[in-house]
């Protein structure tokens, strides 16, 4: 963390809700478009307060028509504004999917370079909640599979908002996902990750740049979201057991930060990447190709994923819990490396 701490402690839901109020004070061509964004203040929280402050005309909310206010709002981008769409589940994208990959991410080259698409598209992502197979998905990998958009996916409050801050400053189309399960919100599962210190100030997280948010030498994990919190609980797990696991959280899938791989890898001669999206044509085998390389003759081991199976997620909550990395998964994968 690079900006200056302080002992203020916000949830992820309030940190993006501030990361977007202090951009529309900074800057009027800023606005938020959605469903529920309005008076309910964003089924997340992401949206709160923001329409006692700014009024209707900055703070819309829409019809149940994704298609007609994604494509809203890459029009408006286009036209000089910084629009902030939300898509409430990742799950709808299919709905709008022509608004977001044919025109907010192709326009740019479509234009020769000659016109910018800077709006942010916001979603919520991930399982763990019996939200069934429509409601619970990450998708991630299947955003950063698709060229022209900037994907990022913080894994803590100081994150969120200074990953908002910048998306919203970036003259590029940038898919914000957050995980429901790290958002802090009262009638959810309690996280006790969700909580942390967050600057008053605004500043920015760079976008496309690893940080490693536990050092270790035997092992490097390698996740993303949610899964960077199972991770270190896994890795305080393994230290009872004189395994030291590094754990590099990626912040962004678009751009990819492969030096950062490349480099824990090269430290600790092992590989485990965990990951909440699906595992094939996924962010495992990307993370896993780049190590092998950049950082082939350093592996002692081949490296592992741990992902969510090739199937739709399950509405049965033991179902559903099967399927989803959990800290026992990644203790297990761990263990495997290092007898390996």
């Amino acid at each position: 963390m690079t900006a200056t701490m302080t002992e203020r402690k916000l949830t992820m839901q309030k940190a993006i809700a501030e990361a977007i109020r202090q951009e529309m004070e900074r800057d009027e061509s800023v606005f938020v478009m959605g469903e529920d964004v309005g008076v309910y203040g964003g089924i997340f929280g992401a949206t709160e307060g923001l329409l006692d402050r700014f009024g209707p005309d900055r703070v819309i909310d829409t019809p149940i028509s994704e298609t007609a206010f994604i494509g809203a709002a890459v029009g408006a981008a286009i036209h000089g504004m910084r629009p902030i769409a939300e898509l409430m589940f990742v799950d709808f994208f299919g709905v709008c999917m022509d608004q977001i990959y044919n025109n907010m991410a192709k326009i740019h080259y479509f234009s020769g370079g000659a016109v910018k698409v800077p709006m942010v598209l916001t979603t919520a992502v991930g399982g763990g909640y019996s939200d069934a197979g429509q409601h619970s998905q990450t998708l991630w990998g299947t955003f950063a599979h698709l060229p022209g958009m900037k994907v990022v996916v913080p894994s803590s409050a100081y994150d969120a908002k200074g990953l908002m801050i910048s998306a919203i400053r970036d003259d590029n189309p940038v898919v914000y996902m957050f995980h429901k399960g790290a958002l802090g919100l009262g009638w959810m599962t309690h996280n006790p990750h969700a909580t942390g210190p967050v600057p008053e100030e605004p500043y920015a997280v760079p976008i496309g740049k690893a940080e490693v948010v536990r050092e270790g030498t035997d092992v490097t994990v390698v996740t993303i979201g949610l899964s960077v919190h199972r991770a270190i609980d896994a890795a305080e797990t393994l230290d009872a057991e004189g395994i030291s696991v590094e754990v590099l959280d990626l912040r962004s899938l678009v751009p990819l930060d492969r030096e950062a791989i490349v480099e824990s890898v090269k430290k600790t001669h092992r590989l485990l990447v965990v990951d909440e999206d699906y595992r094939s044509f996924g962010m495992t085998g990307e993370v896993i190709t780049t190590a092998i390389e950049g950082a082939f003759d350093f592996l002692d081991a081949p490296p592992i994923r741990i992902a969510e199976p090739d199937v739709p997620i399950p509405y049965s909550r033991p179902l559903e819990r099967f399927v989803l990395p959990g800290v026992d998964d990644i203790v297990a994968g761990v263990r495997g490396l290092v007898a390996a």
